[in-house]
Order: C-alpha cells, then sequence, then structure tokens
C-alpha cells in the first residue's frame, strides 16, 4: 500500500505590496505581514516579525518624504526575509551601510538573526531575517 504525505513546500510565494510614504502605510505594513504569516504559519514568533517589519517602515518614512515604499516579505530556505524599497534616500547614505539611524532600526539589529541595507537602482533597500528554529543556514 502506498502512503502519500502532504508537507509544506519549502519556499512560499513572495508578496510585494507598494505602500503610500505616509503614516497609514505603516499600518497597511502591519497587516501586510500579519496576513502573510497567517497564511504561510512558519515557526516563529509573529509578532516579532510585525514589530520589525513596522520599524523597517517607519525608517523609510523617515528617509522619504512622498511617494510610495515597496515592501517585500518572502518565506524560504528555513527563514522569513523582509524587505522595504524606497526611493533615493532623503537623509545623507551612513558611511557604515549597518549603521542604525533610529530607535527602530535597533531593535532589528537586535532581534533580527540577518539585517542591512543595500543600494539599488532607484535607491535604497533595508532588510532583515528571522531564521526558523532547528533551520540549517
Amino acid at each position: 500500500m502506498n502512503t502519500m504525505v502532504l508537507t509544506r513546500p519549502a519556499q512560499r510565494p513572495g508578496c510585494r505590496l507598494r505602500l503610500p510614504a505616509a503614516p497609514s502605510g505603516v499600518a497597511a505594513a502591519r497587516h501586510h505581514v500579519r496576513a502573510a504569516l497567517a497564511a504561510w504559519r512558519p515557526p516563529l514568533d509573529p509578532d516579532v516579525a510585525i514589530l520589525l517589519a513596522s520599524d523597517l517602515v517607519t525608517d523609510a518614512l523617515g528617509r522619504q518624504r512622498d511617494g510610495t515604499i515597496t515592501l517585500a516579505v518572502d518565506c524560504a530556505d528555513g527563514q522569513l526575509r523582509v524587505e522595504v524599497h524606497g526611493a533615493a534616500p532623503a537623509l545623507p547614505w551612513p558611511a557604515d551601510s549597518r549603521a542604525a539611524p533610529g530607535p527602530g532600526v535597533k531593535l532589528v539589529a537586535a532581534l533580527a538573526d540577518e539585517w542591512g541595507r543595500y543600494r539599488t537602482p532607484d535607491g535604497e533597500a533595508a532588510y532583515f531575517t528571522l531564521a526558523f528554529p532547528g533551520a540549517r543556514p
């Protein structure tokens, strides 16, 4: 007799959302991350992921005064990765690309398994990852 066991895929389809570069974008980001985590049910604390995503979006709003920012959430290879993309930074780029410009990003640095910033053709992006317990690097 053959038995079939359904497993969760190792990678869930990522999702991207354009948000207004306004305070309402922070609430929309929290809602989006919460919905993605509810659908994917990764083995991590959703409150931490939502808090860190909110902090990255808040930091991006402090750097970009208008337009939109993009929130990207991916779940693959034993980790959750959240990125926030924005246009050219309104504030000078720090000499150390991992420098924490605000208290929210300091939380990201303290709680994320990996985090950072990098330049993009359209401006900059900030990201963090949260590894699943027991996941191999």
